[in-house]
């Protein structure tokens, strides 16, 4: 299973009422689904000052449209830190592989933020 990343129009209730569709081109990867603990709910993550990546350990992760700015801001932490939250002791990845990876999924994660507060919807990682 994959993590995927996808714009959302907020309901009256403040959940997805709508996904939109990924548009040409963009890619709506997030990661492999155990990199909900590993990659982006890890204790490095947590160390490092993040608030909305590791809610992804316990559930999906849902940033409503006023506070994409501020997840913007975090993916920037998070990217000048890749070193750092990088996991170093994995079973089925070397950490040069993570290295590799995590910046490629990352992208597509800003990439939809990008979007999505051009658009005033929300990012819904699932």
């Amino acid at each position: 299973m994959s993590l995927c990343v996808d714009l959302y129009v907020p309901g009256p209730d403040g959940l997805w009422d709508e996904i939109l569709d990924v548009p040409e081109g963009a890619c709506d990867l997030a990661g492999f689904e155990r990199w909900r603990t590993v990659v982006w709910g890890n204790d490095a993550m947590r160390a490092l000052g993040a608030t909305y990546f590791p809610r992804l350990a316990d559930d999906n992760l849902l940033v409503p449209p006023a506070e994409v700015p501020a997840f913007r801001r975090e993916c920037a932490l998070v990217r000048s830190a890749l070193a750092l939250v990088a996991p170093k002791d994995d079973p089925h990845w070397t950490y040069e592989e993570f290295l590799d990876g995590i910046p490629r999924r990352l992208r597509n994660i800003e990439d939809a933020a990008e979007r999505a507060e051009r658009l005033g919807v929300g990012v819904i990682i699932w």
